[in-house]
């Protein structure tokens, strides 16, 4: 399990944005960056700085992909027909964390990672215990039925902070999600702008 490297909120801070929507945020109370001189005002970015933060805020928002996973992504989304930001973003709502995370089995998508990583999640029947697992439309991803009472799990559920999106059929009854399709950009509740096209920019520079 790779260690995450910055404190989530620290992310906010730095990119300057609610990245995940999360009441909890600094951002909500000061919009500057952390340390002693996150108040010095920033100059103008550069074409290559622009891309790099484009990259590190979508990074970021899925929790703990170290650079050589994100890459290998990228990788595999520019092989892929079509576009190839388009395909970024399915690709990485296919993980099996950023499934559980959209589904609100979990509050946040750290949790989502740990949550998978402890063996609380099934797909097809069949325990998965890696955050990264690629679900397939059609997938069933269920919560075992020990881990369906835990305080986090129901937590969870009742969020009112976001919604489940219409590209994922969940039943927290039986705690089972699924994936109906492939989601465009357009498609994913990002609560800040995500410019995967910079990010292509960016790999292919």
């Amino acid at each position: 399990m790779t260690k995450r490297a910055t404190s989530k909120y620290k992310i906010d801070r730095r990119m300057g944005e609610n990245i995940w929507g999360r009441p909890k945020s600094p951002v909500n109370r000061r919009e500057y960056g952390p340390g002693q001189h996150g108040q010095r005002r920033k100059g103008k970015l550069s074409d290559f700085g622009v891309q790099l933060r484009a990259k590190q805020k979508l990074k970021g928002y899925y929790g703990n992909i170290s650079e050589k996973q994100f890459r290998a992504t990228y990788s595999e989304a520019s092989r892929m027909k079509g576009n190839t930001a388009e395909n970024l973003i399915g690709l990485l709502e296919r993980r099996l964390d950023a499934v559980v995370y959209r589904a609100k089995f979990v509050p946040t998508v750290f949790a989502a990672r740990q949550f998978v990583n402890h063996g609380h999640v099934k797909v097809n029947g069949r325990r998965v215990t890696i955050p990264s697992y690629r679900v397939k439309v059609g997938d069933v991803v269920e919560i075992k039925d020990k881990s369906k009472e835990m305080g986090l799990v129901l937590e969870a559920v009742q969020l009112a902070e976001r919604d489940v999106p219409d590209y994922v059929e969940a039943d927290h009854k039986k705690m089972t999600a699924q994936l109906s399709r492939i989601p465009a950009l357009a498609d994913v509740p990002y609560p800040v702008l995500m410019e995967p096209n910079l990010v292509i920019e960016f790999y292919s520079s």
